[in-house]
């Protein structure tokens, strides 16, 4: 699969200690498994000059205390609160300069952000999308950009879960209703 560099960004799913880190919180080892083919993937998509965007799922400890029903902390329990070690992309990920980082409070890094327009406005029509967790921010990232038009194309070797079959079932929903799935060693940038 090619990809025109000018045309691409590389979306890089809540990669934060507390999701890929034997610390965190809400620790899943294949979130931490990811790490290095995201490592190879950020070095040719930003040699080949294509947009690199981190998102960061980030909740301010007063996020749900009037929640009617939407309540991410009785879901996981509290998790990456705002300014914690937790919150921040793990240490083998390293924001360059030029990468744009997107903090989101829900599942969707699309709601209530700042990305879809930051995308349009770089004439971005194709999103290279890996991250953690498979069938929660990854899929509903993903499901978001392609109702706006936008190209998801995940990555199965880069995408973290908590199970293997939760990587299965957010591939084959991401695949059969609204993106692409590929290794990530089938994606050209040129």
């Amino acid at each position: 699969m090619q990809l025109e560099p000018d045309h691409t960004a590389v979306v890089i799913v809540d990669m934060q200690n507390g999701f890929c880190h034997p610390d965190g919180s809400l620790y899943a080892p294949g979130s931490e498994a990811v790490i290095e083919p995201i490592t190879d993937l950020l070095e040719r998509a930003r040699g080949a000059g294509s947009q690199v965007i981190f998102t960061r799922d980030v909740h301010p400890p007063e996020q749900f205390d009037d929640a009617h029903y939407y309540d991410e902390f009785e879901q996981w329990g509290e998790h990456v609160l705002e300014g914690s070690w937790e919150a921040e992309i793990v240490d083998e990920l390293t924001v360059a300069d030029g990468d744009h980082v997107v903090e989101k409070h829900t599942y969707d890094a699309f709601y209530n952000t700042e990305l879809e327009g930051w995308l349009n406005a770089r004439n971005i029509d194709d999103l290279v999308i890996c991250g953690t967790l498979a069938n929660v921010c990854v899929l509903h990232t993903g499901g978001s950009a392609g109702l706006r038009d936008f190209r998801p194309i995940m990555l199965e070797d880069c995408i973290g879960a908590i199970e293997d079959d939760h990587r299965e079932y957010a591939l084959d929903h991401a695949a059969w209703l609204f993106g692409e799935v590929e290794p990530s060693e089938n994606l050209e940038f040129a």
